[in-house]
């Protein structure tokens, strides 16, 4: 099958699979007319690097599976240094997971200190000559509505020299 063919059975583009070509993930084999040829064999390594990407694997990352398929095995994933790579994206997974852990932990910390402060705050609110309620990032309340003309913007004559 031709570059175009593939591309599309594939799911993916022509530009793709020449940027694959010159990585070396796929083979550049050439029909006697100049013109690139694939059989199924170069799809089902595609399917495989799609998939691995898909779960966040960098194309550096597929090239032991792409081996693997070309060295005949009926998986890409079932010779030792595809192994490697799987145990490597788990531990960087589990490194991940870790890391988004701390930082939950870390904002239900702070969102549980911010709800105490505006309780507080509120208490406060309420206690006969305690502050008024306000929020600091807010104008405060002039009672007039925004982009309402004042009445000194209307009531003014215009001076004459």
């Amino acid at each position: 099958m031709r570059i175009g063919e593939l591309a599309r059975r594939a799911g993916t583009t022509t530009r793709t699979l020449r940027h694959y070509e010159s990585l070396g993930l796929l083979p550049a084999r050439r029909a006697g007319n100049g013109y690139r040829t694939y059989d199924e064999d170069d799809l089902r390594l595609l399917r495989q690097i799609r998939v691995l990407q898909e779960f966040g694997f960098g194309l550096e990352e597929t090239r032991p599976f792409v081996e693997c398929l070309r060295a005949g095995h009926p998986a890409g994933d079932s010779c030792p240094a595809s192994l490697e790579v799987y145990r490597r994206k788990l531990a960087e997974l589990d490194d991940c997971i870790a890391r988004l852990r701390h930082v939950r932990e870390e904002v239900g910390t702070q969102l549980a200190r911010a709800e105490r402060e505006v309780a507080a705050l509120r208490a406060a609110a309420n206690v006969p000559g305690g502050p008024p309620a306000q929020c600091a990032l807010a104008p405060p309340d002039t009672g007039t509505p925004p982009n309402a003309e004042s009445p000194s913007d209307t009531e003014m004559e215009p001076s004459t020299p």
